[in-house]
């Protein structure tokens, strides 16, 4: 995931999802100092350069972590999600909801049990960061 999402250990990282206390500890074994839970982030004000999204195994579950991290990410952000189900058209259902979101695919790799997909926001407009829950 931390190749996938292009990070370096200079960025501000948020991590949601699941797994998202085991994320945020590898990230700090990793010496990445500037990592946040979003659970414990108070104030989404865009600062950070990259998102991870790990254990998440449903649709909804990916979506809501989407949509908690959106708001704290900044307009050329980075993200990696960790889909974990092998349900049926998933992977683009989560392709069309970043897509929503700014973001444009980048790259997707089969790790382990699970299947990684990345992407890079292009100079999202700060207006429309705030997620509209649209359903």
């Amino acid at each position: 995931m931390i190749d996938l999402a292009h990070l370096a250990k200079s960025h501000r990282i948020v991590v949601a999802g699941n797994e998202s206390i085991e994320l945020y500890l590898a990230l700090k074994r990793r010496g990445f100092d500037f990592g946040v839970l979003a659970s414990a982030c108070r104030t989404p004000c865009g600062q950070h350069a990259a998102g991870l999204i790990g254990g998440c195994n449903s649709y909804q579950a990916i979506e809501a972590a989407v949509v908690q991290i959106s708001r704290f990410l900044n307009s050329a952000a980075n993200i990696a999600i960790s889909i974990e189900s092998r349900e049926s058209g998933l992977v683009a259902r989560v392709r069309v909801k970043l897509q929503q979101l700014g973001f444009r695919i980048e790259a997707g790799a089969r790790c382990r049990e699970s299947f990684v997909l990345a992407a890079h926001r292009h100079e999202f407009g700060q207006d429309f960061g705030v997620i509209q829950n649209v359903a």
